[in-house]
């Protein structure tokens, strides 16, 4: 593969640094359906290029805050409703404790996530926020973030559709923060599609929360469900759409490909899962068109196929916890980190841990934020190695 010579003037420009439009994006996945070594080879060396033999991850606690959401969507058992026994509604004292706890499995990121405004539909959520002392979610995960903060944990919070005050709040504490575009297409949120009983989940909505990231200087991860039914050409807007937003802001840290996984008791427990050939060529594709972007895939979403994706242009693993479980996916565990970096290895990467704010954007955080991540950092900007391990 290494000695592949281009047949494709498309590829040719990319691995020259020049611009290719939507066109070219599509006609390029046309002929990769038949023979994708090409796109491979390209996503490959642009890989190298820009990011050398290296493969990070975030070392963290999920902290599932509050899992009750006024959305519903179709492939999502992370939503509990009252009186289920998933449900969620962390205390202050639950969050400190398990605070202490990451801090003495050495976590680094505390991820803070929850449904989607869990007050404006259940009483329950209105009543147990009171309890707590706080009138809204955003309002209880500024409070999580500073207790993170104190311990030496950083803060990465994904909370949905934050509003452009809420952001800046969290800014002060957060050093990262997430929302998952999932598609830029208006079609998925028809009847019938996976996003049509999810308002939250409407492009122009979550566009927008993009938007206001980039106004407020927030180092943002994003990212595209892979899998739901969406075209190639929609996946390839969502992806343009992504890249258009960081040539206006210059904030999106990190684009994440994940890969729709059926799950029991939902409305697509049927549908099957994104095929790994298809995905490949998606991450691929996303390699050419953000050619020094930092993109993840979520290795226990994929766990037999680390070489398959670090050869293609991958140069993350996201968060990994050994002491929380992935409360979105909860069916999938996460890969022990040592076999995680073994794995890496033999595809011939070296494994290293990160803060939930990739060095390269250490500029758009706080010097008091700075300060903290210095007593861990290495001189690449990097978790030291004897504090992770």
């Amino acid at each position: 593969m290494n000695n592949l010579v281009l047949n494709s003037e498309s590829l040719n420009y990319v691995l020259e640094n020049k611009t290719i439009d939507r066109q070219d994006i599509i006609d390029i996945y046309q002929k990769s359906i038949i023979q994708p070594n090409e796109l491979f080879y390209t996503a490959q060396n642009l890989r190298k290029k820009y990011k050398k033999n290296t493969v990070t991850f975030s070392k963290k606690a999920f902290f599932n805050i509050v899992n009750l959401c006024k959305d519903t969507c179709s492939y999502c058992t992370y939503k509990s409703e009252p009186g289920e026994s998933k449900i969620s509604l962390m205390s202050k004292k639950q969050i400190s404790e398990l605070l202490q706890l990451a801090k003495k499995y050495r976590c680094v990121e505390a991820l803070f996530v929850t449904g989607e405004r869990p007050e404006q539909k259940y009483q329950e959520a209105s009543e147990w926020l009171k309890e707590n002392g706080f009138n809204s979610t955003s309002e209880y995960l500024v409070h999580a973030s500073e207790q993170a903060l104190e311990l030496g944990l950083f803060p990465h919070t994904n909370a949905g559709n934050l509003s452009y005050e809420e952001m800046k709040e969290l800014k002060k504490t957060n050093v990262s923060m997430g929302i998952m575009l999932e598609n830029i297409s208006e079609r998925l949120t028809k009847k019938g599609m996976p996003h049509y009983l999810a308002a939250s989940k409407k492009p122009k909505t979550r566009i927008q929360v993009l938007e206001n990231s980039g106004k407020l200087g927030i180092p943002m991860t994003t990212g595209i469900l892979v899998g739901i039914g969406e075209t190639m050409e929609e996946i390839i807007d969502s992806i343009l759409a992504i890249k258009a937003l960081h040539q206006k802001y210059g904030n999106i840290q990190e684009v994440i490909l994940q890969n729709f996984q059926p799950k029991p008791d939902t409305v697509m427990k049927n549908s099957p899962s994104a095929d790994e050939k298809y995905f490949k060529i998606v991450v691929a594709l996303t390699r050419i068109i953000m050619p020094q972007m930092n993109i993840q895939i979520p290795p226990n979403l994929s766990p037999k196929s680390y070489h398959s994706f670090l050869s293609v242009g991958i140069n993350d693993w996201g968060g990994i916890s050994s002491l929380t479980p992935d409360f979105v996916n909860p069916e999938f565990i996460w890969p022990e980190i040592n076999k995680v970096e073994e794995n890496s290895k033999k595809s011939g990467f070296e494994l290293k841990c990160r803060f939930p704010v990739y060095p390269e954007f250490f500029s758009f955080i706080s010097k008091e934020l700075r300060d903290k991540i210095a007593v861990i950092k290495d001189k690449e900007g990097l978790v030291k190695e004897n504090y992770w391990k």
